[in-house]
This record gives structure tokens, sequence and C-alpha cells, in this order.
């Protein structure tokens, strides 16, 4: 059931500490909290809650504490703890005097992302966009790249998969109440000792051995577990898991689509063909930002590992939706050579290289200008990995890479309106120190005019 909404901020009560007299009302987080616009957020997640229950949470409260996640990088015990300790914290997400107790369980931010999903997340990305609108309507362009969104996974390797493959089976044969005709305890710990002396010469034959020892155990338990579920009669809710872990018993080396994961097997290999990690295994997300400003618009994952020319007609279609207008240029780098527009879309793919050479001088510098300007986007995609957890997801599932895109662009988009409200609060503060020293100079300007007129006045009386 859906709680109470929050307290008017402005009310006094009769017991407690205002927040409004103890903060800066132009600290950054108070003025951006006076801008968003949270009846119209708790408006639209109002219906996922329903009439009858324990009443739950206030709405503004959890989708201030999942912004303030996304803004500074905390997870979800930090945030919670960091909540008690910081007033500006409190004052965001809706409270108006000071609260001395947590605002609540940490699991309950988890539940609170299930029940908003994919979609809610989306709802409020589109405000963050739109809190920017004096930026999109003065840009002309749009820089649109990939990267990837490592998925939390340790590297994978074939007689890890193979250990956590046979454990998985003893472990669902103890749920289902049977027992296997052997556990391998012993051996699977004696093997995976062995098969650590890959790269060592004289070893390499046993531990060869030992992995494929392993792989013949893992084959084996699988199976049994098979038979065990058919005679139970949950054939349907272990369809995937055994499917799984079939997949990863019978993969060779030139099998496509591997599974490199038990428990996310929708982690794609992508190659970065960089020296520091040549492989990541995640998702590809691809970003669409603003130039100068560096707003970002647009957020699309996908799952696998589709050619960056794929991807650009959905990422354009979601920018133009949530902006509203249609850029001139698009500005992308050598990967999306090949890549198709929408129809009907009036924009103009920029891309580096020699074929995107204009004649004449001035038309020349504008197209190495948009070249250099794509770069910036580079930038951007560091600060949402390391400030805004775009670097590792840990939310579960394919809609949880998705999610998680979503909330380091919001955050990102969040920050970038703290940054300017900061420039602004001490642009202002500028200002009213020389207008303060202007009064002060003509007080003291007035008052020795004062001081010279009664001097004189009284050298006229005395003469």
């Amino acid at each position: 059931m859906l709680g109470k909404a929050t307290v008017d901020q402005k009310q006094l009560s009769l017991f407690g500490n205002y927040l409004s007299q103890l903060i800066d009302m132009q600290h950054p987080l108070v003025v951006l909290a006076n801008q968003l616009a949270w009846h119209q957020i708790e408006k639209q997640f109002a219906h996922l809650y329903g009439r009858v229950g324990t009443p739950s949470h206030p709405i503004r409260k959890m989708v201030g504490l999942v912004l303030l996640q996304s803004i500074y990088k905390l997870s979800d015990e930090k945030v919670v703890a960091a909540w008690k300790e910081n007033m500006y914290y409190q004052y965001f997400t809706g409270e108006a005097s000071i609260q001395w107790s947590q605002p609540c369980a940490s699991s309950d931010l988890v539940h609170f992302r299930k029940r908003i999903g994919e979609a809610g997340l989306k709802y409020i990305f589109s405000l963050t966009v739109n809190l920017h609108r004096p930026s999109i309507n003065q840009a002309k362009e749009v820089i649109v790249d990939t990267t990837v969104q490592e998925k939390n996974i340790t590297f994978p390797t074939d007689a890890k998969l193979y250990k956590k493959v046979i454990e998985r089976c003893q472990k669902e044969a103890k749920q289902l109440g049977v027992k296997l005709r052997q556990t391998y305890v012993r051996v699977v710990k004696k093997l995976m000792y062995l098969q650590r002396n890959m790269s060592i010469p004289k070893r390499a034959k046993e531990a060869k051995k030992a992995i494929s020892k392993l792989r013949t155990i893992a084959g084996r338990q699988v199976r049994e577990l098979g038979r065990q579920v058919l005679k139970k009669g949950k054939e349907r809710e272990y369809a995937g898991l055994l499917k799984t872990m079939e997949a990863i018993v019978s993969q060779e080396k030139g099998t496509k689509d591997k599974v490199y994961s038990l428990h996310e097997p929708s982690v794609s290999c992508i190659a970065k063909g960089k020296t520091g990690k040549k492989y990541e295994f995640g998702t590809k997300v691809s970003l669409a930002s603003l130039p100068n400003s560096g707003v970002i618009v647009g957020v699309e994952c996908y799952p696998g590992n589709p050619h960056d020319s794929s991807t650009l007609a959905s990422t354009i279609e979601q920018v133009e939706r949530l902006t509203g207008k249609s850029f001139e240029r698009i500005l992308v780098d050598k990967g999306y050579k090949g890549a198709k527009l929408l129809e009907g879309c009036q924009s103009q793919k920029v891309l580096p290289g020699k074929k995107g050479l204009q004649k004449g001088s001035y038309q020349y510098r504008q197209y190495k200008g948009c070249c250099r300007r794509r770069s910036e986007i580079e930038a951007r995609i560091s600060h949402l990995k390391h400030s805004h957890q775009l670097d590792r997801c840990y939310l579960k599932g394919k809609v949880g890479d998705i999610m998680n895109g979503l909330l380091a662009a919001i955050g990102y988009n969040l920050h970038l309106l703290l940054l300017q409200i900061g420039k602004g609060v001490a642009n202002n503060q500028f200002i009213f120190f020389f207008l303060s020293l202007r009064r002060i100079y003509t007080k003291f300007y007035s008052l020795i005019g004062s001081l010279h007129t009664r001097l004189y006045l009284s050298l006229l009386t005395t003469s």
C-alpha cells in the first residue's frame, strides 16, 4: 500500500529542528531539489502500489535515494548510512526536520528498483534531459559512441566454470531432496590443484588431463541431475539452468555464443584491441551526448556483440524522441562506417577519414572541427565509468544492464546540473560582494563629503 506523501517542507511543525533554518538554502542539492518535479514523479509511480497492506516509504524519499546513489556512486548500504549524517541528503529526499534514524533498509532500494523497472528509470532519465532544455535548444550536433559495460563476474576459465557447474548440481540436488551418486568433493579439489600448472611445460600435459577430467565430471553431474528432475516432475523450473550448464560442458574453442558465467549467461566477450585489457565481458552500451554542454541525451543497451553500425538508428530514434528535435550533424567514429540513419532523418553523418573531406577551405575547417568535437565523448565515457558506476554492473540480468546504464546517465546529467548551480551561486556571491563594496564606498564618500561641508561652515563662522 502506498504510504503517506512527503510533508510540506515550508510548513513548520511543533517539534523538531527545521532543516531550512539549519542548512544553506543556496546549496546546489537544495536548489536542485526545488527544481525537480516531485509531484509528477509521485503521480507517475503511484499506480505501482496497491490499496491494502503495510504502508510503503514515500515515493520521493525512495526516488531521491536512487538519484543520490547515481550522482555520488554509492552502494545501497552506503547511501542509507550517509543519509543519516547528511542534512542536505535529507532535505533532497523531502524531509522537513532532522531525522536520526535510517530512511529505509538497504534491501528496500532493491525492491524499489524492481518495482519501477526499466520504464520508470526511462521516465526519470527523460526528466533529467528536460532539465537541460536550454543546452538542447542551442545544440546543432550530437555525438554518438559505444562502450562496454562490464558485468560483475570473474575472468572465465574452463576449469573454473566446470567447478561451478559441479557445485551448482550438488546444491540443486540438495534443494530437491535427492542424493547424487557421488559428490566428487575431494577429486575436484585435487584436480583444481593440478590444472594450475598449465604454464609449466613439464606439467602441462598433466594439467590438460585434469581439465578434461573436470569436464567429464561436470557432464556426468548435469546428466544425473536432469534425470532426478524428470523423476520429480520439475522440468519447467530447471529447464533454463540445465540448458545453461549443458552449454558450458559442451562448448568448444570455436563455439559461437559461449557461456562465460553460470549466474549471468547473457554476458558477451567483447574485444577491445588494447594492450592493457584485450577483452571485456559484459554488454555493449550506446551513448549520445551533446558537444560543449556534455548532456547525455541517449542511452541504449544491446545484448550480444553487435557492430556499431547496427546500433546507430535506434540510438538516434531515442535521442529525437527525448529531445523533440532533429540535429543537423551526427558525429561518430570510423566504427560506424556503413551505418544507416532513420528514414526521413535530415541529419548528416560525419565520419573521420578521407571520404569526409569537403571541397574548399571553409568546409575543410568545419569538417576538422567536427572531428575534434567528436573526441569529447571519450572523456565523458571515462567520467561515466569512474564516477557513475558504468564500469561494472552489479544488477542482475539483461534488465539490470539497461537499468545500470540509465542510472549512470541520470547521475551524470544531475551532476552537470549541480556544477552549473554551483557556478551560478559563486557568481551571485561575487556580485553580492562587489555590490557590498560599492555600497561601503558610497557611504564613505558621503561621510567624507558631509565632514568637509561641516569643516567649511565652521571655518566661515570663526572667520
